[in-house]
């Protein structure tokens, strides 16, 4: 299945399509507007304010459910957990209707729980596909997501990366920057390699 992309605004996260799923909300409502008939849930790979920015409004513009992992929840709530006020903006407001844990299927993804952004980031993966809907995890250009707000841990990321390292990956969709639709693998690879000479 081809995942589709809806390229980030400025500082705020891309949008991925596959399927009847969107993976993130912080693009503009009207951006995701030509594929709202197909859109039955909005999984949010974290809690940050550029992912989650617009998902209230998405969600009923979709009738949408929202879906997070559990360790991330409160951040749809909090503004100090999504961040919001480094963007003069409040936390969406709202509960998540799905609450996700490791092993979770959302439709023909499967929730891999991949802490160190923050503690309840997660990838959502098809084997089918090859495909990885990564985040802020892992970045298409090799290079890892932060880990120093709160929440946030460099040994979690670290062990994140080496999951995802054991994963058969070609499309590689990342939270920012330009995704690819091959060599996956390869990009995570080279993160985790990284990761491991202690850069960052």
């Amino acid at each position: 299945m081809k995942v589709r992309w809806i390229p980030g605004d400025s500082v705020f996260a891309n949008s991925y399509i596959f399927g009847n799923i969107l993976v993130d909300a912080g693009v503009m409502p009207m951006a995701v507007a030509p594929y709202k008939e197909a859109i039955e849930t909005i999984v949010l790979s974290h809690c940050h304010f550029d992912h989650t920015a617009r998902v209230r409004e998405i969600a009923h513009m979709c009738r949408a459910k929202v879906a997070i992992h559990k360790a991330d929840a409160r951040g749809l709530i909090e503004d100090a957990h999504s961040l919001s006020m480094h963007f003069g903006a409040r936390s969406p407001g709202i509960a998540p209707d799905i609450v996700l844990s490791e092993g979770d299927s959302i439709g023909d993804l499967l929730v891999f729980h991949t802490p160190g952004h923050t503690q309840g980031s997660i990838c959502l993966y098809s084997e089918r596909d090859k495909a990885l809907i990564s985040g802020d995890t892992v970045f298409a250009d090799g290079y890892f997501g932060r880990y120093d707000f709160p929440g946030g841990s460099r040994t979690e990321l670290s062990r994140s990366l080496d999951r995802l390292s054991l994963l058969d990956v070609e499309g590689l969709y990342a939270g920012h920057g330009e995704p690819t639709d091959e060599g996956g693998s390869r990009r995570i690879a080279a993160a985790q390699g990284l990761m491991k000479s202690g850069y960052g």
